[in-house]
């Protein structure tokens, strides 16, 4: 055995996990073949073992499954990776059915299928440490546990009170799982824990030589009891319909989890056993799995393993920051470093205006006080982070500013040439522009060099993503000091080169501006709002652009025109450009922040928003052609084909960047895995053949040029 060290001494058979070269173990293919030779040796061994300990030679315990494996698998695959799923079952049950007692002993993290290894063991004894993981989270990436994780947390817990842990891939600490009775003992952490453990484990075998699990024995009842008692009964007409609304029908993993939990109550375990592995075998062989362990497994950790930071310079994080204007953007920025540790001067045209923006923070914290979720103290050492002012002369040492005032460029260059002088020695300047180039911006600066683009999203305590833009001067220490100051605030930091509206901004204006050129072709607004939702948007194109406000819209436009004139160009508006310039200047509709936009806002509380009914009359056309495949493809197609294009111009530099930003940054479906995996779970030929019907039906914005075509190709993920 390669992956497995089998030991057996004074009737105790140890099996320790050991994957060579790997930091972690994995149930690779070598792995699953070990499973067989060790299961064997134990049947062999059966008469003299007494007891046997599942061990792990690394730091954590188990990783679980061989997701590069994953990636490399086709529909047509289903058959074989079902015989493999239940050949890698059989033995785990053999282990844990032949009368002998089973330990393991989790000295970390075991997660997915890791967890379900743990789960052999019909005792198990942990490390009391709050930074292991246990748990099964494959929903989030598409899957279910199926290597008996479903059937054997629903026996454990019950249909109710599984649900959290399967479901929705909730996970949990040693100590939480004793609460459970997940994990039946814990050990101080130390350098004594492995030996507490296996003193531990072997008082235990001894004093249970005939070990079996709880559903095992005769008479065994289901916690919260079977899905035809008549409270589970009540629960199940309405847990489809919820995960539904949830889903949207978009992500099979949920429904499939639910299936194989009620489904498997109802038989005999073996039976129960066989339906999560066909469920399994399934989703693995489907494109909504890849797409999601793409994304969330290997394009996340490019992201946090600094894939897009410049190498060879030493890591960063600033000691004090300053903030130019103190508005929800500047607020937040504040209140999320106040809370990772840094000083804030937080700077407004008065004191006044800049003791709101602190209000910001110390209304977040109040909430989390209130409910017990941070101490009073806590909330003290943060507020006392930041410092609100309306004087430049606090700003003095600071080794990073960031100016969050309006988007106006001669408003953001007096303020960089009013405060960069103040700057620590070293330091740098940034700008938060959502959409003005940054080599622009970087003329009003003393030194291009150490000027560049951190663009966050609001609301700032919430989203995750933070685009970086490197100016055409920028250099590289100072990308890899923004980087490293986004990583210290806990987000996730994608670089982009500059470009009007950079990455983000770009392509999430063919979304909004695609459903406004919708409602001009005539076509309902409530159908172009469901086809967004149905698609798997957060909410509708109109409802965005109403949030986002139609004036700034229009702002936007107005600053680009004067910007292509300057360049003795002509700048043509979009349809959808004119549909918005139109609801602002002939019908007085600014957004949401104005009381009237796409929809009209109740002033009475509780009252939901709802489509302003003169839609209805000024765009909607009766015999304007239409489908809900062709509108829900417009919107996820444009934004695509725009991703593509930055991939092409080298604005976006990596699909793991294209993929993680799309889904953070702007809201593309996580289904999906993001903007570019969306090609390539759609099959490269298959999305050109649609994005050239798209384009003959509806114009230039679907168009595949062959410079993008090859950007697609280059790009494209091998395993």
């Amino acid at each position: 055995m390669k992956t497995i060290q089998y030991s057996l001494a004074d009737g105790i058979a140890t099996v320790t996990f050991d994957e060579p070269n790997s930091p972690v173990n994995t149930m690779c293919l070598q792995w699953q073949d070990d499973m067989a030779a060790l299961t064997e040796q134990i049947v062999k061994d059966k008469d003299a073992i007494k007891g046997i300990l599942l061990t792990s030679a690394k730091t954590t315990f188990f990783a679980g499954a061989d997701l590069k494996g994953v990636m490399r698998i086709k529909p047509s695959d289903a058959p074989t990776i079902y015989a493999e799923i239940e050949r890698l079952k059989k033995n785990m049950r053999t282990i844990e059915t032949m009368g002998k007692p089973v330990v393991s002993l989790i000295n970390g993290t075991a997660l997915g299928g890791g967890w379900e290894v743990a789960l052999i063991g019909h005792h198990r004894i942990a490390i009391d440490d709050k930074k292991i993981q246990l748990g099964l989270p494959e929903v989030t990436l598409g899957l279910l546990p199926g290597a008996s994780g479903v059937t054997k947390m629903t026996r454990h817990l019950g249909l109710m009170g599984a649900q959290p842990y399967l479901v929705e891939g909730k996970t949990f600490d040693p100590a939480t799982a004793k609460g459970l009775g997940l994990v039946h003992d814990l050990v101080p952490t130390g350098d004594n824990a492995a030996a507490e453990m296996k003193a531990k484990a072997l008082v235990w075998i001894a004093a249970n030589p005939t070990a079996q699990h709880p559903w095992e024995a005769k008479g065994y009842k289901v916690p919260g009891g079977l899905p035809s008692s008549p409270a589970v009964a009540q629960m199940l007409v309405v847990a489809p319909a919820m995960i539904k609304k949830q889903t949207r029908g978009l992500y099979p993993a949920p429904e499939a989890i639910m299936a194989c939990m009620v489904e498997g109550l109802q038989v005999d375990i073996e039976t129960a056993l066989r339906l999560e592995s066909r469920a399994l075998a399934k989703l693995m062989s489907g494109i909504n799995a890849k797409a999601m362990i793409n994304t969330f497994f290997f394009n996340l950790n490019a992201i946090k393993g600094g894939q897009s930071r410049p190498a060879g310079i030493a890591k960063y994080k600033p000691a004090k920051v300053g903030l130019l204007g103190a508005g929800m953007m500047g607020a937040g920025i504040a209140y999320v470093q106040a809370s990772k540790g840094i000083a804030t001067v937080l700077k407004d045209v008065s004191q006044e205006k800049a003791d709101t923006g602190k209000g910001y923070a110390a209304k977040i914290t109040q909430a989390r006080v209130d409910k017990g979720r941070m101490t009073a103290n806590k909330q003290a050492e943060i507020l006392g982070r930041i410092q609100p002012t309306g004087s430049l002369d606090d700003l003095k040492g600071c080794d990073l500013i960031i100016e969050a005032v309006f988007e106006n460029r001669e408003l953001k260059a007096r303020v960089t040439k009013e405060t960069e002088p103040l700057l620590a020695p070293g330091g740098f300047f940034a700008s938060n522009t959502s959409t003005l180039p940054i080599t622009g911006l970087a003329t009003a600066s003393t030194d291009a060099k150490k000027f560049i683009g951190i663009h966050f999203f609001s609301p700032v305590d919430k989203m995750q993503l933070v685009e970086i833009i490197k100016g055409t001067e920028t250099d590289l220490e100072t990308v890899a000091r923004a980087f490293d100051y986004v990583q210290a605030l806990g987000k996730f930091p994608i670089v982009v080169n500059d470009s009007r509206g950079f990455f983000t901004s770009r392509v999430f204006g063919t979304f909004v501006m695609e459903g406004a050129a919708m409602l001009g072709e005539g076509i309902p607004a409530a159908a172009i709002e469901n086809a967004g939702i149905q698609a798997g948007m957060p909410v509708g194109p109109l409802a965005v652009l109403d949030e986002t406000a139609l004036t700034l819209s229009l702002h936007v436009m107005d600053q680009t025109r004067k910007d292509f004139e300057a360049e003795g160009k002509t700048y043509t508006a979009t349809p959808g450009e004119l549909v918005v310039e139109k609801m602002v200047n002939q019908h007085k509709r600014p957004g949401r922040a104005g009381g009237a936009g796409f929809y009209d806002y109740p002033s009475d509380k509780g009252a939901k928003k709802f489509l302003w009914p003169e839609l209805k009359g000024l765009f909607e056309k009766t015999d304007a052609p239409w489908t809900i495949t062709d509108l829900k493809d417009r919107l996820l197609y444009r934004q695509a084909v725009e991703t593509a294009r930055c991939l092409a111009e080298n604005v976006l530099t990596t699909v793991h960047d294209a993929n993680i930003g799309s889904i953070f940054g702007i809201g593309f479906p996580a289904w999906t895995g993001g903007a570019m995996q969306f090609i390539y779970g759609m099959g490269i030929e298959a999305f050109e053949a649609r994005a050239a019907e798209l384009t003959a039906k509806f114009g230039d914005g679907f168009h595949l040029s062959d410079t993008v075509k090859a950007a697609i190709r280059q790009h494209q993920p091998q395993y």
